[in-house]
C-alpha cells in the first residue's frame, strides 16, 4: 500500500482555530459559527476593543497581538489546529507591481503565516483571497492577492483558497456607499458602470469556510464564491435607489472622468470603496465560471431578497422610524 500524500490531512474537525483578521466582517461570522460548534477560536487584534462584539462568545479568545511580528505569530500558532486568514485591504500607497501596504497585508503576511504554521506543525490554512486575483490583473490589489496565494502555497502547508466576489449582508454592504451618495446627488455619476458582479452573502461565505475546515477533499483547491445572479454596477446602483426611495438617473463616466471621481473619493472623509486602484480592478468583471455559485452543494442567497436588510437605516421605513424616535413618539 502506498503512503498517503504529505499534503493531505485528516478530515477531523479542528478543536482550536486561529483567525487572522477575525474581528472583521467575514471573520466575525466565521467566529460565531465556530463558537456554535464549541470550537475554541483565537482572534488576535492590535486593539481589543475592535473585537468587543466577539468577546462575549463563550469559546472565543480575543488577544492583543501584532500578527506582522514573527515572534508573536509563532506564539499565536501554538496549540492551533488550523488557521484562517481574512486579512485584506482595499487601499495602498502606489507602487509597482503593487503598493507597499498591499505587499505587507496581501503578500508578506500569507508568507509569514505559512512559515509560522509549518514551524508550529499546524496542518491546515484557509486563505480568503479575491475573485479576479491574477499575476496579470489590472490592479495592484488583484496582483498582490495573487502573489499572496503563491507565497502561501510555497510554504508547503496544506491550504485552501476562497475567492469571493463582492460580499454583503447583516447590515454591512458595499451598496451603502451608493445609498449615501444617492441622498446627495440628483444625478448619479458612476465609474465602472458596466462592470459585472455576482454579490455573495456573508453567511454563505462563512459556512463554506467552516465546512472546508472539516473536509479533506478541499486541500489544494481554489474556490470562487458567488451569488446566483449577475448585476452590472449600474444595475446595483439603480436597485439601491429603488430600495431606499431615492431613484436617480445613473450616468456612466468615461475614463478620465472616472479617474477624477475615484481620486475625489480617495480623499473623501470616512471609509470608501473607491480609489484609482479599485477603478483598475473594475476593468475586469468579478464573475465566477459559468454555472458556478457555491461549492459543497450549498444554495446561495439572492441579493434581490436581501437588499433591504443590507441597506438598513436607508429605506423610507427606517428613516420614518428614526424621525419618530427623535420626536419621542
Amino acid at each position: 500500500m502506498s503512503a498517503a500524500p504529505m499534503s493531505r490531512v485528516s478530515p477531523m474537525f479542528p478543536s482550536t482555530v486561529l483567525l487572522i483578521g477575525g474581528a472583521g466582517f467575514i471573520g466575525s461570522h466565521v467566529a460565531r459559527l465556530l463558537a456554535a460548534r464549541n470550537v475554541r477560536v483565537v482572534v488576535p487584534t492590535r486593539r481589543r476593543d475592535r473585537a468587543k462584539h466577539l468577546i462575549l462568545l463563550p469559546t472565543v479568545d480575543v488577544v492583543e497581538a501584532d500578527v506582522h511580528d514573527p515572534a508573536e505569530l509563532a506564539r499565536l500558532m501554538h496549540g492551533a489546529d488550523a488557521v484562517i486568514n481574512f486579512v485584506g485591504i482595499l487601499h495602498s500607497r502606489s507602487g509597482e507591481p503593487w503598493g507597499a501596504d498591499f505587499d505587507r497585508a496581501h503578500v508578506a503576511l500569507p508568507r509569514a503565516l505559512g512559515t509560522a504554521a509549518r514551524a508550529a506543525g499546524v496542518e491546515r490554512i484557509i486563505h480568503v483571497s479575491a475573485l479576479g486575483a491574477g499575476a496579470d490583473a489590472p490592479s495592484g490589489y488583484l496582483r498582490s492577492k495573487a502573489a499572496g496565494e503563491v507565497a502561501l502555497g510555497d510554504s508547503g502547508v496544506a491550504s485552501t483558497i476562497f475567492r469571493p466576489s463582492l460580499v454583503y449582508g447583516d447590515g454591512e454592504c458595499f451598496l451603502r456607499l451608493f445609498a449615501r451618495l444617492l441622498g446627495v446627488f440628483p444625478v448619479m455619476p458612476l465609474a465602472g458602470a458596466d462592470t459585472r458582479y455576482q454579490p455573495v452573502h456573508v453567511r454563505d461565505v462563512a459556512r463554506c469556510i467552516v465546512h472546508a475546515l472539516g473536509a479533506d477533499e478541499v486541500i489544494g483547491q481554489v474556490y470562487p464564491l458567488c451569488g446566483p445572479k449577475v448585476y452590472s454596477m449600474r444595475e446595483l446602483v439603480r436597485m439601491t435607489g429603488r430600495t431606499i426611495g431615492r431613484e436617480r438617473p445613473v450616468i456612466g463616466l468615461p475614463g478620465p472622468l472616472a479617474t477624477l471621481q475615484a481620486l475625489a473619493l480617495e480623499f473623501a472623509p470616512g471609509p470608501t470603496l473607491m480609489s484609482r486602484d479599485n477603478l483598475l480592478s473594475m476593468r475586469v468583471d468579478s464573475l465566477c465560471p459559468a454555472g458556478c455559485t457555491l461549492p459543497f452543494g450549498f444554495s446561495a442567497a439572492v441579493l434581490d431578497n436581501e437588499i433591504a436588510e443590507c441597506l438598513v437605516d436607508f429605506t423610507p421605513t427606517d428613516r420614518f422610524a428614526r424621525m419618530r424616535s427623535k420626536a419621542h413618539r
